[in-house]
């Protein structure tokens, strides 16, 4: 039920960059339920294996189950950044190939329960790490307006996000705010009927970022993967939107280059190394074939990179 609610997006473009070794050593950091993982398996021979992990333990334990019968795959319910940990518990010196596909799946958008989207009134909550303290509902009812504004803005890149935080702001003096109905309709409140849908889909995007830490947890996963990730290695990044491919595309292009020094510096002097070569000069995005089977695609940008 799970499997067949999440569809993975550019899978075999994604697996054709990443697995340039049969007998490789592989891993997935956003393990989901398992579409990518299976794919890389079936590329690899019986000396190859993927390591895969996931903060989300409905994933986690649903792959357990699915992949209990295969010894090529280890399984952590780890954040992603941890990927230098994971590589010492597993006496990994580097992997031959790192993925990450960093949409929230289908399943979870999709659950009454995980309350990650706003087309069901559940409770407001929307970690993906459910040992995290605080809530969507925390943050709504204790951050300060202005705070509240900024996430919003930042995260979502939404025009009306005081209007908004102050709508919110005073919604909750007269009652806790505690779902994603009730939220919903505060936004829907101050908000032209024409622009609800992408306003809710920027606010609940903007706070589910900032619950979950998630482009700190990309940065720290990006720095943590070079330093693993053998030479010919492909470091391969599926992202869905712009703050996200900006931190992909940016790394990229600083640890593809080799001197860093104001072009009026008559010497380099910043002992700079470059330490990838980007293969993927545009993003690769999905097909219209594949966006019109899967509409939760049309977002995705994969950019790859080979280390040397």
């Amino acid at each position: 039920m799970m499997e067949q609610a999440h569809t993975p997006v550019l899978l075999n473009e994604s697996i054709d960059y990443l697995v340039t070794k049969k007998s490789g050593v592989y891993f997935e950091g956003t393990l989901g339920f398992g579409g990518h993982t299976q794919k890389i398996l079936s590329r690899l021979n019986e000396a190859g294996s993927v390591v895969s992990t996931d903060v989300d333990l409905a994933a986690f334990n649903y792959c357990k189950e699915k992949f209990k019968e295969e010894e090529r795959v280890k399984l952590y319910n780890f954040n992603f950044s941890l990927i230098d940990v994971i590589a010492k518990i597993e006496s990994i010196e580097f992997f031959d190939g790192i993925l990450a596909d960093l949409g929230v799946s289908s399943f979870q958008l999709d659950s009454t329960a995980a309350g990650f989207s706003y087309k069901f009134n559940t409770e407001l909550d929307l970690r993906l790490n459910k040992s995290l303290k605080k809530t969507a509902a925390d943050f709504i009812n204790q951050e300060a307006e202005e705070k509240i504004a900024d996430v919003i803005f930042k995260y979502g890149e939404e025009k009306n996000s005081r209007k908004i935080a102050r709508r919110i702001s005073e919604a909750r003096l007269n009652k806790k705010i505690e779902t994603t109905e009730e939220l919903k309709e505060i936004i829907s409140s101050v908000t032209n009927p024409r622009y609800l849908t992408k306003t809710l889909s920027r606010v609940f995007q903007a706070i589910r970022i900032y619950v979950n830490d998630e482009l700190n947890e990309l940065s720290s996963f990006l720095d943590n993967s070079i330093s693993v990730l053998k030479k010919g290695g492909r470091l391969v990044i599926i992202s869905y939107h712009s703050l996200e491919d900006r931190i992909v595309k940016e790394f990229f292009r600083n640890e593809s280059l080799s001197c860093v020094c104001p072009p009026e510096a008559p010497i380099c002097t910043c002992e700079k190394v470059k330490r990838l070569n980007v293969l993927t000069k545009k993003p690769i995005k999905p097909s219209e074939a594949e966006i019109k089977s899967n509409k939760r695609a049309h977002s995705a940008k994969m950019r790859v990179a080979e280390r040397i």
